[in-house]
């Protein structure tokens, strides 16, 4: 049963590795994936070197990390206002509600929030308006735009992860709560001493997979919303491959920027993994 899977695993993520050759030469397409010059580390020195790296990289981890803390805060405190619904039926009409925008593209969703963002025709525009409040232009402003790719992001998103979190509180034992009834543990006491704990594998589980994404900011999210007007604040290293790769046509620098990328996920999230078997003694093997 694992055969097809393992199959498609190796096809999609293994074989293209080859590709990380790319890195080290001076690239041209024509002359296939070996043909051209090897110029060892030259690339990515062109990459450290690059005057504008150091803030692409900043904005990255800065919209990633926030993302990331958002993304896990934001669910489980749904998760546990929903765990105290007793109405099952609005318990699940409020799941569906928040896990659609789940399943809608950025593509879809940017030219919504182009609309809605406008600062001349937008709702919000005519919210600050109506108050006697100037307009924003929240797309066009460096200050503004990582908060509103975070907060985009949380909301198409922490529907998913609130259904994981609800699903982990499904799994604990129903007599943890009895006893903790019996000993004059208020909602609150309950939610702290027996439903956080028994979350908290999930929780861990969770925190250490996040970890690995703290160089991916979001290209699809930031490609869509973006413009050289917030390159200063918004730019992150997935928009400058593209660029470098697929726009400017030097792959060789771009190859080289994404394996950058990969090599430090890499050792983020084996140090999670790490950290979680260390003080939570969690461990997926």
């Amino acid at each position: 049963m694992l055969l097809p899977g393992v199959i498609v695993l190796f096809i999609y993520n293994y074989v293209p590795m080859v590709g990380i050759s790319i890195a080290f030469q001076n690239f041209y397409p024509s002359n296939g994936l070996f043909g051209s010059d090897w110029i060892g580390l030259t690339n990515f020195r062109y990459v450290l070197q690059m005057p504008d790296i150091m803030q692409v990289l900043w904005n990255t981890m800065y919209i990633a990390s926030m993302k990331i803390v958002a993304g896990l805060v934001v669910p489980l405190v749904i998760a546990l206002l929903l765990n105290e619904l007793k109405k099952e039926f609005i318990k699940r009409g409020i799941q569906t509600l928040i896990y659609l925008p789940h399943f809608l593209s950025w593509i879809l969703l940017g030219g919504i929030l182009i609309d809605i963002l406008s600062p001349s025709q937008g709702i919000i525009a005519q919210i600050l308006k109506a108050v006697g409040i100037d307009p924003i232009f929240f797309l066009g402003s460096t200050k503004w735009f990582p908060y509103v790719m975070v907060i985009s992001d949380v909301w198409k998103e922490f529907g998913f992860g609130t259904i994981i979190f609800l699903a982990a509180i499904t799994g604990i034992n129903p007599t943890l709560y009895e006893a903790a009834i019996m000993d004059g543990a208020s909602h609150w006491r309950q939610t702290w001493h027996v439903t956080l704990p028994g979350m908290m594998p999930i929780i861990v589980l969770m925190v250490t997979l996040s970890l690995g994404n703290v160089l991916n900011a979001g290209f699809d999210q930031i490609f869509n919303l973006y413009s050289p007007a917030v390159y200063e604040s918004g730019d992150i290293l997935d928009t400058v491959v593209y660029r470098m790769g697929l726009i400017d046509a030097q792959f060789g620098v771009a190859t080289a920027i994404g394996l950058l990328k990969s090599v430090v996920s890499t050792v983020l999230i084996s140090i999670s993994y790490y950290m979680a078997y260390r003080l939570a003694n969690y461990r997926i093997f």
